[in-house]
């Protein structure tokens, strides 16, 4: 599995399937079949086992899929069985929103430091840990083996503020800033622009209307 390539589309359906299993285990569901599993999810019986197949499949034929199994391998694939810690460069209302999330601590993802350019929010805390000052984030990223950068600063400040993470050992950038960065191949880059995605919202009402 290590060497097979698996498609984007496949990746992206996984966190929905932990998320939907995660339901089911905590309802006290202990299997499940691949049509059961398509009925709640509104994905087809053989997408599903489609995508379980690209790491060895997990059911067995006339039993379905043991839900917490699954949920675990999920969860193992998604390697959020472990702990990844993070910082968030810009502390404004988007970065404390997303460090107040506990659901991403649930998750593994630990917040360990917060970096903005505004002197009147060094020494403020989010969440008990302390905003520093943005010239602090490659020594403190070093020296804390931070895996993860969440960008939440304006666009002209997330271009060379990537390329400094990038110099100082971060291997993935959660960038919420409305522009796409180029960064080494190595690096790890999920980009979120919030108005993409209304803008999409915004055209799939417009199409929903024409259809009426």
């Amino acid at each position: 599995m290590a060497d097979k390539e698996i498609s984007q589309a496949v990746i992206s359906r996984l966190p929905r399937y932990f998320r939907y299993l995660g339901d089911l285990k905590e309802k006290g569901v202990e299997r499940i079949s691949s049509q059961e599993l398509s009925d709640i999810m509104k994905v087809t019986a053989s997408q599903i086992r489609q995508d379980f197949n690209n790491f060895g499949g997990f059911g067995q034929q006339g039993y379905g899929y043991n839900v917490g199994y699954l949920y675990d391998e999920i969860s193992k694939i998604l390697g959020i069985d472990k702990e990844h810690s993070l910082v968030i460069i810009g502390a404004g209302h988007l970065g404390k929103a997303i460090a107040g999330y506990t659901n991403f601590t649930r998750r593994g993802f630990v917040f360990k430091g917060a970096f903005d350019c505004n002197p009147e929010l060094f020494g403020t805390k989010i969440r008990d840990v302390e905003v520093r000052p943005i010239d602090e984030v490659e020594d403190f990223v070093k020296n804390n083996k931070i895996e993860i950068a969440v960008l939440t600063i304006p666009k002209d400040q997330a271009v060379p503020m990537a390329h400094r993470l990038c110099e100082c050992g971060i291997q993935a950038i959660w960038n919420f800033a409305h522009v796409d960065l180029e960064v080494p191949d190595y690096i790890v880059v999920e980009n979120v622009h919030l108005s993409d995605s209304l803008m999409k919202l915004s055209y799939n009402i417009n199409r929903s209307g024409k259809n009426v």
